[in-house]
């Protein structure tokens, strides 16, 4: 019976990363601003309903939106940050994207 080698790289290509995948690789954040007219209760259900977040977490987050004017609700990939965005939106609540530093 043949032995099963492992696949080994044969590429001549760099092992570096290019600035722009370093760009593409760091993650967006979920930024939910304060707004006058949402009650602080509701804010709490719709961080619970759409991240599925413990009551005391979307509590906390809550918080720091009423108390600091905005909150980084959640962190990670392009796609599933706009996603988040356009149901916070839809929800009532401001919301913007931005890439981390």
């Amino acid at each position: 019976m043949a032995s099963v080698q492992p696949l080994r790289r044969t590429t001549t290509e760099s092992d570096t990363i290019s600035e722009e995948e370093t760009q593409t690789l760091r993650p967006w954040s979920v930024i939910v601003w304060d707004d006058p007219v949402t009650p602080m209760s509701v804010v709490v259900i719709i961080f619970r309903k759409i991240f599925g977040y413990p009551n005391a977490k979307a509590t906390k987050l809550m918080m720091t939106v009423h108390h600091e004017g905005k909150a980084i609700v959640w962190s990670g990939e392009r796609e599933r940050a706009e996603t988040y965005c356009v149901k916070l939106h839809v929800a009532g609540l401001q919301a913007t994207i931005e890439q981390d530093n």
